[in-house]
């Protein structure tokens, strides 16, 4: 029987004993989510064949795996306001990364409140940490709990979460938990993360991944620093793995695991040159897999899904009403009709002020730049001080860079307009745009997407004087005297590039 029909009939069973709300509450599911910083669909369930990631393709083995989960932003910030929300990032304003946190205030739309508030309303107890007590975020051992992993773009109170975990909640009291894990966080930028990592993976689990193992997508070279940093990264998806595994051993021993709905999913995915940032599947495809009360087993969903979407279906299944303003859906309702397109949104990243908007059909990606003019590998205090970032514009430098890196990451420009075909591009490396047998998809995709920015009130770039505001508030919080002065330069050549219309 379907999940939803379950919950249905224990509503309405419940509903005609007459019980309150407490006691009501009480009968309902656990609702926990995995949320995994930096980490694309890098896993053996997915197709990943350099390592194994056994906890992970047990829980898809026991619910349903989504192949094909969007997320509606590509950074941290922007993307967790967006799933607290159940909205796009751009209809609440929360869609610069890390905006709203000094003189300038961001106050979320009338009627829009964060998730945790409507399972708090509905006696539920809300907590977000590691899942583990006593281990923290990326996987180790602390005598400091502490709350998980927030990163909100606009004013929130911290009440909307009772605790770091579910020990402390009332006995029979359900609870909806966060499980923030650091993933692909834990690899670091510089080699000494990466020797860190290494030693770790030996004294762990016995072995580090052999670096020339791994597949890197065309448009990076086979160096050794940049096939270092990819083991690496995959070290941390085992890392992750394991840790997944462990929460999951926990909600069994406590007798928890039969009435607890599990959502696993990424924020987005690889931090790297064309990933993390971007629209392309590099930084936007998410795993997503759900397991849970009444969810059949090996399931495989292939219909588009956007990460919003988590928000709706966990409120539904907790039997909450999700608000008719909330703009995910609950893509495990039996009514629930496939959408035919998905979004996504960058926008200022720290001091490098871009917008870019994408729409993917079952077919397409098409893919818009606003600021075309410049370059794609834009100067970033963020991603210059990565090792792998410095490495490519070294070789780039040196011209040791094929035709393919070259184009795709250091053009002085960009297509206004970006058109990739799904099943015959897997990296997005054959922009289509101005191919005469694709002109009916990009006129159709353009249309969508002017009606997409036009119904979700997509506000667009902010003010010079928001810029300022932003950037200058950065700058205070950044305690590296060097890295402050480069952000500074770099915020100087945007308002620069703004105001020669570039």
């Amino acid at each position: 029987m379907p999940a939803r029909t379950v919950l249905i009939l224990l509503f309405c069973v419940l509903g005609m004993a007459g019980v309150g709300q407490m006691s009501h509450a009480a009968k309902r599911p656990n609702v926990v989510w995995i949320v995994v910083d930096d980490m694309s669909a890098n896993f053996s369930c997915y197709g990943e064949k350099t390592i194994q990631t056994p906890c992970v393709d047990q829980l898809a083995e026991e619910g349903i795996r989504f192949s094909r989960a969007y997320a509606t932003s590509p950074v941290c910030s922007t993307f967790r306001s967006a799933m607290i929300t159940g909205m796009y990032q751009t209809s609440i304003g929360a869609h610069h990364h890390r905006s709203g946190r000094g003189e300038h205030r961001i106050q979320l739309p009338g009627g829009v409140h964060p998730v945790p508030v409507h399972f708090q309303n509905a006696g539920y107890w809300t907590c977000i940490g590691s899942g583990l007590p006593g281990v923290d975020s990326s996987g180790n051992s602390t005598e400091a709990d502490r709350l998980g992993k927030t990163d909100y773009n606009f004013d929130w109170n911290a009440k909307i979460y009772d605790s770091h975990d579910w020990v402390g909640r009332k006995a029979g009291q359900p609870f909806f938990m966060q499980v923030q894990l650091h993933g692909g966080k834990i690899r670091g930028a510089s080699e000494a993360k990466y020797d860190a990592i290494e030693e770790r993976m030996v004294a762990e689990f016995g072995a580090a991944t052999d670096s020339n193992s791994v597949e890197l997508p065309p448009y990076y070279p086979r160096d050794p620093v940049m096939l270092r940093d990819w083991a690496t990264y995959l070290d941390t998806v085992r890392i992750t793995d394991h840790h997944v595994g462990r929460v999951i051993d926990r909600l069994r021993n406590e007798s928890l695991l039969d009435n607890t709905l599990v959502v696993f999913f990424t924020d987005h995915g690889i931090s790297h040159a064309r990933g993390k940032q971007f629209l392309y599947d590099e930084g936007t495809h998410i795993p997503l897999i759900v397991r849970g009360p009444g969810i059949e087993r090996s399931q495989l969903r292939t219909d588009l899904v956007e990460h919003i979407d988590v928000a709706a279906l966990s409120l539904a299944a907790a039997g909450i009403r999700v608000p008719e303003t909330m703009q995910g859906r609950d893509i495990l309702s039996r009514d629930h009709e496939a959408k035919q397109a998905v979004f996504g949104a960058r926008d200022r990243c720290g001091e490098a002020a871009d917008r870019i908007r994408s729409v993917r059909t079952d077919r397409y990606l098409y893919i818009r730049n606003f600021y075309p003019e410049r370059p794609q590998l834009m100067p970033s205090g963020y991603k210059d001080s990565k090792l792998i970032i410095q490495r490519l514009r070294q070789l780039h430098a040196d011209g040791k860079l094929n035709a393919l890196a070259a184009k795709l990451l250091f053009a002085p420009t960009r297509p206004a307009e970006e058109l990739y075909l799904y099943g015959q591009d897997r990296w997005q490396t054959q922009n289509l745009a101005a191919s005469v047998g694709h002109a009916e998809a990009l006129a159709m995709n353009r249309k969508r997407l002017d009606r997409w920015i036009e119904e979700t009130d997509d506000p667009g770039p902010e003010t010079p004087e928001v810029y300022v505001l932003e950037t200058e508030d950065q700058m205070k919080s950044t305690r590296n005297k060097n890295s402050r002065e480069i952000y500074r330069k770099n915020a100087e050549l945007y308002k620069r590039w703004a105001s020669e219309g570039r």
